[in-house]
C-alpha cells in the first residue's frame, strides 16, 4: 500500500432479529453475506471510492431475494412494495434518500443520484418521478415467499408486528426486522454508508421507515453507522446519528456504541448497528437476538451469525 493511504475496511449487514433456525440456515446467510463482502472488498483493494464501494454492495444485497430490501422486499397491508434508501458521505457530510419508491429494482441507485441534486431527499411521488426522468427500466421486486407470506398473514388480519428479516421458509422468524446495510472506509481514509429495505410488512399505507433517515443511516469523517430492526425504536433513539455525534465528541467507537446500546436496552428496544470509524475500527451492536453482519478487516472475512443472544457490543480494532 502507497505511503500515505489507509488499510481498506467494510462491514455489512443484512437485517436483525430472532435466532435461525438450523445450522443449514447460518451457513446460507453466511455465504450470502460473504458473497457481498468478497467483491466489495476487492473494490476498495481496487481503489474505489467508499461511496461507490457502498452503492454496490447496497446494489448487491438489493439484488439477493434473502433480503428485505429490493428483490424480496416484504409487503405492505395493501399488498404493495414500497422501498426506501439512502446514502451518505462520511466526507462530504451529504445524505441523500428515497421514501416508499415502487417498481425500482435497486432504491440506493436513486440516492445515489441525489447525492448531486439540490433536493436530496424525495418521498414516493417524487421518487417515481425521478424513476422516469433516469429513464430507469421498471423492476417488479416481488417474490413468491413474501406474497405467500403477505397470504398467510392477511388470513390472520395481519396478527404478526413484523415479517420475517430472511425470505426462505425455513429461516423466516415471526419477529424478524430487515434491512440491508454497507459501511466502507476507503485507502483515502473517506467513510461512506447506505441502508435500503423493503420496509417492516403489513404496515399501514405511508409509513416511514428510519433507513431513509440520519436515526438510521449517519456518517462524518469521524464515523459511519447503518442501522437495523424495529425502526420505530431506532428513530425515537436517533441511533446512527447519537453514535456518530458521541465519537466526534471523543468517546471510542466501541464506547459510543455500548453507552447508546445500554440506553436503548433499558428503553427496551429491539434493533442492531453496524460501524466504522476513521481509524479503521470495525464495531457492531444489538439488542436483537440476532445480527445478521459480515465483515473484512484488512486480512480475513467473518460475521457476528453466531454470538451470543440479546445485548452485545463488539468491535475489531486496528493494529
Amino acid at each position: 500500500m502507497l505511503m500515505g493511504q489507509v488499510q481498506p475496511k467494510l462491514i455489512i449487514h443484512g437485517g436483525a432479529g430472532s435466532s435461525l433456525r438450523g445450522k443449514g440456515g447460518v451457513d446460507s446467510v453466511r455465504l450470502s453475506l460473504f458473497r457481498v463482502v468478497e467483491e466489495v472488498y476487492g473494490l476498495l483493494l481496487a481503489g474505489a471510492s467508499a461511496q461507490s464501494a457502498v452503492v454496490r454492495g447496497c446494489q448487491l444485497m438489493e439484488d439477493d431475494p434473502r433480503f428485505n430490501a429490493g428483490t424480496g422486499s416484504v409487503l405492505q397491508s395493501d399488498g404493495q412494495i414500497r422501498m426506501s434508501a439512502s446514502l451518505m458521505n462520511g466526507s462530504a457530510q451529504r445524505f441523500s434518500g428515497v421514501i416508499n419508491v415502487s417498481r425500482v429494482k435497486n432504491p440506493i441507485d436513486l440516492a445515489l443520484f441525489l447525492q448531486d441534486a439540490s433536493d436530496r431527499i424525495l418521498s414516493d411521488h417524487g421518487a417515481a418521478e425521478l424513476l422516469r426522468e433516469l429513464k430507469l427500466p421498471l423492476h417488479d421486486p416481488l417474490t413468491e415467499i413474501r406474497l405467500q407470506e403477505w397470504i398467510q398473514e392477511r388470513a390472520g388480519n395481519f396478527s404478526h408486528e413484523m415479517a420475517g428479516v430472511v425470505a426462505e421458509k425455513e429461516l423466516v422468524s415471526e419477529a424478524g426486522r430487515g434491512t440491508i446495510g454497507v459501511v466502507a472506509l476507503d485507502s483515502e481514509g473517506r467513510l461512506a454508508v447506505g441502508t435500503s429495505t423493503g420496509g417492516k410488512g403489513f404496515e399501514r399505507i405511508g409509513r416511514v421507515s428510519d433507513s431513509a433517515t440520519p436515526a438510521g443511516n449517519y456518517a462524518t469523517h469521524h464515523a459511519a453507522v447503518s442501522c437495523t430492526g424495529i425502526g420505530e425504536d431506532i428513530l425515537e433513539e436517533c441511533l446512527a446519528a447519537r453514535i456518530v455525534v458521541r465519537v466526534t465528541d471523543g468517546l471510542s467507537l466501541l464506547e459510543a456504541l455500548q453507552r447508546s446500546f445500554l440506553e436503548a436496552e433499558q428503553n427496551r428496544r429491539d434493533f442492531g448497528a453496524i460501524a466504522l470509524d476513521r481509524t479503521g475500527t470495525i464495531a457492531w451492536g444489538k439488542t436483537s437476538e440476532v445480527l445478521l453482519a459480515a465483515y473484512h478487516d484488512g486480512k480475513q472475512m467473518a460475521d457476528t451469525l453466531e454470538l451470543d443472544e440479546g445485548l452485545l457490543t463488539g468491535c475489531c480494532t486496528p493494529e
